[in-house]
Order: structure tokens, then C-alpha cells, then sequence
């Protein structure tokens, strides 16, 4: 098993940007122009790396490889939007690497691009100026387009295998693994379970008891062995189940406005151990919109705009109208759901000011837009 933390390590120490490897400081897929970009890459390195794995390394600084982290990334749906766009799409993974110098709200993205066996991969439909049946191809460190299929080569396999192999899990890596997790969630009774006595997964988090049900918040979970943080939230209430073979994690997210908010089931993610020392991750979709009458939905919006204004103005807030203001991202993200689709194009358009004004503001607008990306790839 890969220690995608060494693995990461060994790309950053062995290798510069190449025809099997890319790196960046952040990955903006929410705009047209990101997405467009990560699609030329995913592309690019399927295609010069069609008997080996190729990868992309996110939260690395591109001039001194400075590893600066990103914001947990909540997403098992990106192979959606690699399916969507590319033709003769290959496998692709996205893992949150925990490193230990970083804020425990910073991770390392790790793209995984698996090999196709020489199956050349092309743009489906346009995308930003990239235009469909466009083929992509490393040069070097650059994704470059071609006007047509190339005879695709194996020029990184034994390269990219002798890396792999010098990432391989071991006991010291998962005993250090596990004794740094639970010395440092100390306040947030750390746990471990050991899966088909090889897997170990540990979480923390604040836990709240709900009838006979047990619920946690700030939680963080990980995948010990390959160094992987499953799960990741300051917000959300998550219920955790398992039992020989299976780690179930149940996701709720908090809807409503002043006095009514209301705890929905959001995503279910199984991670299922298997006899072999292999695992597989399965995800479902749980959640129903609430609906609220049009007069509720115009009411949240002018007084939101309201808000806004106050803001923008430097004006002093009230409690009141701070308590509002904590609610906005919700707020706008209920009226998005009730069919207002301009409360979206709000959302982003706000993003600069709420970042500003308030570091957890923020935070929970970030937090409003995972939620609805996963919505929507879904």
C-alpha cells in the first residue's frame, strides 16, 4: 500500500514538472476557466502515461516546492465532471493528504490519473476556448494541444513504478501515523478502529448525544495507512457507524434561518475493507431539499441585501444583524434551492467581501460552496 504522504515527497524531492507529473498552489474547478485547465491536465497526462499511474500534486508552491497546503476538498464526484468533458475519460482520484505542519484545515490534493493501455483521450464538448475533439499532450512540463492523435508511448513506467516503491507503507509510518493523530485531537477524544487487521482509521471530533444516537462535530477522519483524511468539517454534524468490514459516515448539514434550523441528511459515505488489503469508497447523495413559501424566500433576500449594504458602507452592525449575517451563505443556498438561481450567481459574487470582514464568515461561505458543488456534480 502507497503512503501517498512519502509518495508526494519523493514527486517533490525526485522529479520537476514532467510528462507523468504536475503541481500547483490551488485548483479553481468552480470556474469555467479552472475546470477548463484541470481537463486539459487530466487529459494531457492520460495521454502520455497510458501503462502508468501520473499524477497532480495541489497546495505546492511552483517556484521553491514549498508545500503551503489547501482547503480539505470534499469531492467524490470529480470523475463526473472528468466524464462530462473528456472522451475515452480514464479513472481519476482525488485524496486530501494530511501533513503535520500544516493548520489542521490544510491538506495536500493529490490527483490520481489512472493508465488507459493506449487509449487516446480528447475533449468531449468546448470549454472555455478549448474546443471539442481536441487532443492534449505533455511536452516537458506543458500540456499542449495537438490537431491529432499521436501514437501514444510508454516512456514513464519504470520511472513512475520505481517511485511508487519507494512510497510503500510500513508499521513505523502507521504507528507514527496513529500516535500523531491521537496526540494531537487530544481535546476531541481521538478513536481508532483496525479494519481486516491491516487498515487503521482514526477520527476525532465534539461529541453531542441525541437520544440514543451519537452525533460529532469538528470532525476529522483518516485513513492512517496511506496518510489520507477522509472527512473534514468544522460545521457539520456527522454520525459515525461500523463494524468488521465497513466505515460509515453519515453527513448532516444545518438549514434554516433564526429560529429554525434543522439538521438534513446530506452524503453517506461506506468505505468497505476488503480480505485482499484493498478498500473501496462508495457514496450516496441523501439529501431532499426544504421547501419554504415564495414570501419566506423574499423575505431572506432583502434582508440580506440589506445586510450587504450595511457592510459595503462600513456601517455597525447590530446582533441581530450579525446573527443574519452568519446566516447568509445558508440563507442564499436555501433560496438557490427553491428555484432562485440568482442567489447562486450572489454567492459568488460576494466572495471577496465576506472575506474580508470575517475569517469564520468565510469559512462557512467555503463550506456553502462544497455543498453545492457536490450537489451539482451529482
Amino acid at each position: 500500500m502507497i503512503n501517498k504522504r512519502l509518495l508526494i515527497k519523493n514527486l517533490l524531492a525526485h522529479n520537476d514538472e514532467n510528462s507523468f507529473y504536475d503541481k500547483k498552489l490551488r485548483l479553481y474547478i468552480s470556474e469555467k476557466e479552472g475546470k477548463a485547465k484541470f481537463l486539459k491536465h487530466v487529459c494531457a497526462l492520460s495521454n502520455s502515461n497510458p501503462k502508468n499511474n501520473s499524477y497532480i500534486v495541489i497546495g505546492v508552491g511552483d517556484e521553491d516546492n514549498n508545500i503551503v497546503g489547501i482547503d480539505f476538498f470534499d469531492d467524490s464526484k470529480i470523475q463526473n465532471l472528468v466524464n462530462a468533458y473528456l472522451h475515452n475519460s480514464p479513472i481519476v482520484s482525488y485524496e486530501n493528504i494530511a501533513f503535520p505542519h500544516l493548520p489542521s484545515n490544510k491538506v495536500v490534493g493529490l490527483v490520481t490519473v489512472y493508465p488507459t493501455n493506449k487509449v487516446a483521450c480528447t475533449l468531449r464538448k468546448n470549454i472555455w476556448k478549448y474546443y471539442a475533439g481536441t487532443y492534449f499532450y505533455r511536452e516537458g512540463s506543458i500540456s499542449m494541444p495537438k490537431g491529432e492523435v499521436e501514437e501514444l508511448r510508454d516512456v514513464n513506467s519504470k520511472i513512475v513504478s520505481s517511485i511508487e516503491s519507494h512510497s510503500q507503507n510500513n508499521i513505523e509510518l502507521t504507528l507514527d501515523g496513529v500516535f500523531y493523530f491521537m496526540n494531537s485531537h487530544e481535546s476531541y477524544k481521538p478513536n481508532y478502529k483496525v479494519f481486516k487487521e491491516y487498515f487503521v482509521v482514526c477520527w476525532a471530533g465534539k461529541e453531542k448525544q441525541v437520544k440514543k444516537e451519537k452525533y460529532y462535530s469538528r470532525v476529522d477522519i483518516e485513513l492512517i495507512n496511506e496518510q489520507v483524511r477522509l472527512f473534514y468539517s468544522e460545521f457539520d454534524e456527522v454520525k459515525i457507524e461500523f463494524n468488521e468490514d465497513k466505515f460509515i459516515i453519515t453527513e448532516y448539514i444545518s438549514l434554516g434561518y433564526e429560529d429554525t434550523h434543522k439538521y438534513y441528511p446530506f452524503e453517506k459515505v461506506i468505505i468497505n475493507f476488503n480480505e485482499n488489503a484493498s478498500y473501496d469508497i462508495t457514496t450516496e447523495i441523501l439529501f431532499k431539499p426544504p421547501m419554504f413559501g415564495a414570501c419566506v424566500i423574499d423575505f431572506l433576500l432583502k434582508k440580506n441585501e440589506a445586510i450587504l449594504l450595511k457592510i459595503k458602507n462600513q456601517n455597525v452592525l447590530t446582533k441581530n444583524e450579525e446573527k443574519t449575517l452568519r446566516e447568509l451563505p445558508t440563507t442564499y443556498f436555501i433560496c438557490y434551492l427553491n428555484g432562485v438561481k440568482e442567489a447562486l450567481v450572489r454567492l459568488y459574487e460576494i466572495k471577496e467581501l465576506l472575506k474580508e470582514y470575517s475569517a469564520d464568515l468565510y469559512k462557512s461561505y467555503k463550506d456553502t460552496l462544497r455543498v453545492i458543488r457536490k450537489l451539482r456534480y451529482d
